[in-house]
């Protein structure tokens, strides 16, 4: 295998071949040779009829050598600076190069039925199985970059606007669900299963602690209520005492009891409120106003700036350290689905033909754009550029050209010579 030359770049930001420039001067001193040479052998011409052989092949190889040189300098410039016709071949016709160069992608390339047949033959869903089943070490690498790229674009990101941007999507979101009918829907499902009965129990036990911690306000209402006659006969205090009694005695049968009238009047206010949450307009009007209220509250607003917050350290964490998050519950869950992608036939050949619909698809609405962008480049350059990245690219190639052709027509002008002597 051959390993390329290494690049260099000169002053105009121009990539070249080390190698290229060798292979000139190597092209140039092979033909410099010859011409010494012919000079040489022409003196001592008459010593040996072998440097005759010798003269006819430098004088072979001078020709072929100029004839080489020539043709290769025609390409991209005029050889000596003279305005010979037919030459400086690229930088005259740069821009039908360019549009030849564009159709010839568009037409051999960037054809849906050969996309799509190559395509056939691409497991992008085995690959991606396999990539997050077992990374391998080059994406491991790969893997990192990127969660470092993500990194810097979330850090890099202002984060007031962002966060206003996030803030406002999720407020936007939350004023735009309709929470009373899916609370009416709660609240018979809660009741269907006879889980109401526990929120009942707590709101007797909250009563119950309620009236407890409120007895001597209720004796200072009575108190204050009664007439004097109450007042100095000391009623006022029974009557207080037989008010918390009952009440006492309230909340324990409403305990005991489960159908106790109390109870059974509590269900049945649940079940309205249900019912009118679902289909009471002027209900769902209140819980709309209700919670655009809650939304408006600044203490709701800081509430959502601190989950902002901490959704954005979170993110940050995960990008700066994607292997601690691939150990846990995500890593687990990405593995699963990686294993799923490697041996689930029916997810395999969908996502495969997904894939392979979407990229014949943009080939076939965007082909046209993407190879005039290779036209336009073109175009865009200006002569001295698009000749010097072309030489660049095969300069090496065409030096080797002129050597051949030196050592070409130095054998064929010894053949010549030969027939000459011989005949």
């Amino acid at each position: 295998m051959t390993v390329p030359a290494p690049l260099i770049v000169d002053r105009g930001g121009i990539g070249v071949r080390a190698g290229g420039r060798d292979m000139r001067v190597l092209a140039t001193g092979l033909l410099v040779v010859m011409a010494a040479t012919f000079i040489i052998t022409r003196q001592f011409i008459a010593l040996h009829p072998a440097v005759g052989f010798v003269q006819a092949f430098a004088e072979a190889a001078m020709v072929g050598g100029l004839a080489d040189w020539f043709a290769v300098t025609a390409l991209f410039r005029h050889p000596l600076g003279l305005p010979i016709p037919h030459t400086a071949i690229i930088p005259r016709n740069k821009d039908r190069i360019g549009d030849t160069l564009a159709q010839f992608i568009r037409d051999n390339f960037l054809v849906p039925r050969i996309v799509a047949r190559r395509m056939q033959r691409l497991d992008v869903a085995g690959i991606m199985g396999r990539f997050l089943t077992n990374p391998s070490i080059s994406e491991g690498r790969l893997r990192a970059g990127a969660s470092r790229l993500i990194a810097d674009v979330i850090a890099a990101l202002d984060p007031e606007r962002l966060g206003g941007l996030v803030k406002n999507a999720m407020a936007d979101r939350v004023r735009a669900i309709n929470f009373a009918p899916l609370a009416g829907q709660m609240i018979d499902a809660a009741m269907a299963g006879g889980r109401h009965q526990p929120v009942i129990d707590a709101g007797i036990a909250f009563a119950g602690k309620a009236l407890a911690a409120n007895e001597s306000m209720i004796h200072a209402i009575v108190h204050e209520r009664s007439n004097a006659l109450l007042k100095l006969t000391g009623l006022d205090e029974t009557i207080a005492n037989k008010i918390i009694d009952g009440l006492r005695k309230l909340l324990i049968d409403m305990t005991e009891t489960p159908d106790h009238p109390v109870r059974v009047k509590a269900e049945q206010s649940l079940a309205e409120l249900a019912r009118r949450l679902q289909h009471d307009p002027d209900m769902q009007a209140r819980v709309e106003q209700l919670r655009d209220e809650l939304m408006d509250n600044p203490a709701v607003a800081r509430w959502i700036d601190g989950l902002w917050e901490q959704a954005r350290n979170a993110l940050l964490r995960a990008a700066r350290n994607p292997d601690a998050v691939l150990a846990g519950q995500l890593g687990e869950i990405l593995r699963q689905l990686g294993q799923s992608l490697s041996t689930d036939d029916d997810v395999k050949r969908a996502i495969n033909r997904f894939t392979r619909r979407a990229v014949v698809g943009g080939i076939d609405s965007y082909g046209d754009a993407a190879v005039r962008l290779v036209s336009d480049t073109v175009r865009g350059w200006d002569a001295q550029t698009i000749t010097d990245r072309l030489e660049s690219a095969v300069g090496r190639d065409l030096q080797y050209i002129r050597i051949n052709g030196t050592l070409v027509g130095g054998l064929v002008g010894v053949a010549i010579h030969a027939v000459d002597y011989w005949l």
